[in-house]
């Protein structure tokens, strides 16, 4: 199964031209199908989990082997949970990229980076302010 990085990894980057502007229709339009490419495969994942579990809801008459399945299906809701969450940025992104926003940072306003964009399609601060972000809530200011 491939992993979210995985699914990132191998979509190809965007390949600038000489001269683009930032976040130009062509850029929007790469990460609108890389962002909706990845929603898909992530509903056909949890899809998939939904049959599994129907499939495979016999409980076993054996204790160990009963604990042992309980305890994959909650792995595996976990991880749906997970990807359910990941699935609303995504659909947030798309809208941002519908308004205009898409590529921007939330907290400055600046050019979040063509790079951290490919690497983190759902991204919405500059890694600087992630990183201030992330000092702030250590320190219980949030």
């Amino acid at each position: 199964m491939e992993t979210r990085v995985d699914f990132i990894e191998n979509y190809p980057p965007y390949e600038p031209k000489k001269g683009e502007e930032y976040m130009s229709p062509e850029m929007l339009e790469h990460f609108k199908n890389k962002l909706l490419a990845w929603k898909d495969q992530l509903l056909e994942e949890a899809n998939s989990t939904v049959s599994h579990l129907k499939a495979d809801s016999s409980t076993p008459a054996d204790p160990n082997d009963r604990a042992s399945m309980e305890e994959e299906f909650a792995l595996e809701l976990r991880t749906r949970d997970r990807e359910r969450k990941l699935i609303a940025k995504i659909d947030k992104s798309l809208k941002d990229i519908e308004n205009g926003e898409y590529g921007y940072c939330k907290m400055s306003g600046e050019e979040i980076g063509l790079a951290r964009m490919e690497a983190r399609p759902t991204a919405t601060l500059t890694v600087e302010m992630k990183r201030k972000q992330e000092i702030r809530e250590k320190q219980g200011v949030a």
